[in-house]
């Protein structure tokens, strides 16, 4: 993997890198791209990630549209301290001490997969605060009125496992991956040539997988993976309908890894989802359109914001 790091391809260099207590003993690590002095995005991981999942265009597209965007990760993963939530709306007081640590006012909230239900997490917890959210093929409730007609709801019956093993579950994550780093190439190109379907354009480029393969070798510590996994089991202490700000859904129809059916689903519940669909496309749909994301964003942030003005360029 060294050699990979070491090539012309490269993943984005964070611009700076940090942890904040969010409290006694505990902290969640970030890392910054984009514009310094831009309006802020955090964007959460998927599962498994880190805090440098992120786009690999994310700064060229960043710079263009005015944002200053920091990966945050949830604890158990890379710097952050690992934690047991009991459900995900405790991530949004966490976010909020983050955010009062780094003196941002005002910012959007971003989220792939299973960073979706967290994204919205922060939008309910933090509705005076957040100007709007986007989740990119983001994974929905299976619990109560607002689970998704979807298989997935057979994870409710496996929420008392998940939860004894989650622990174990994320370590043996990280200790596989750890093992596999010297092989991950072919690894990466095995998963994309047989289980990526839609997503092979994205998968099969060289600057993807070097992002991904980086973010998940130098995590190291995984064990969020378990942790979402038995968070994801049970219902996630809010309704879609008790989301205030505007969210954007992206969604692609080929999504073979959360049914596309999330994503309209959580459309149509949340107070003011949007739902942009992508025919053909798979499940980092959103992820890949980096730009078209941003630029949803801004136009958001501009209807949303009374006298905000967007940061030189």
């Amino acid at each position: 993997m060294e050699d990979q790091l070491n090539s012309e391809i490269r993943p984005p260099a964070a611009r700076a890198m940090g942890e904040c207590e969010v409290a006694p003993g505990r902290e969640l690590g970030w890392a910054e791209f984009g514009h310094p002095d831009g309006d802020t995005v955090l964007w959460f991981h998927g599962t498994p990630g880190s805090r440098f999942q992120i786009p690999p265009k994310i700064d060229e597209a960043a710079l263009q549209h005015g944002f200053r965007v920091i990966g945050v990760e949830r604890p158990g993963t890379g710097r952050s301290t690992n934690h047991y939530y009991h459900r995900i709306k405790e991530f949004g007081p966490d976010i909020e001490v983050l955010t009062d640590s780094l003196g941002i006012e005002r910012f959007a909230v971003v989220g792939l997969s299973g960073g979706g239900p967290y994204t919205l997490s922060v939008a309910h917890h933090m509705a005076d605060r957040v100007v709007a959210a986007s989740i990119l093929g983001g994974f929905g409730p299976v619990r109560g009125p607002d689970a998704v007609f979807s298989w997935t709801r057979a994870l409710r019956f496996a929420a008392p496992a998940f939860e004894v093993l989650r622990s174990p579950m994320g370590s043996a994550v990280g200790k596989v991956v750890s093992v596999a780093s010297p092989v991950a190439d072919p690894v990466f190109g095995a998963y994309a040539r047989f289980l990526g379907l839609a997503d092979r354009p994205v998968l099969n480029d060289p600057n993807f997988k070097a992002m991904f393969l980086h973010d998940l070798i130098s995590a190291k510590d995984l064990r969020s993976v378990g942790h979402d996994l038995a968070l994801f089991s049970r219902h996630w202490g809010f309704r879609l309908d008790e989301v205030e700000p505007p969210v954007v859904v992206w969604q692609g129809l080929s999504d073979t890894i959360v049914p596309p059916s999330h994503g309209h689903h959580q459309a149509a519940r949340l107070q003011r989802g949007e739902l942009r669909v992508r025919m053909g496309q798979g499940h980092f749909a959103g992820f890949a359109e980096v730009t078209a994301v941003l630029d949803r964003l801004r136009e958001l942030w501009a209807q949303e914001t009374v006298g905000a003005e967007v940061p030189d360029i």
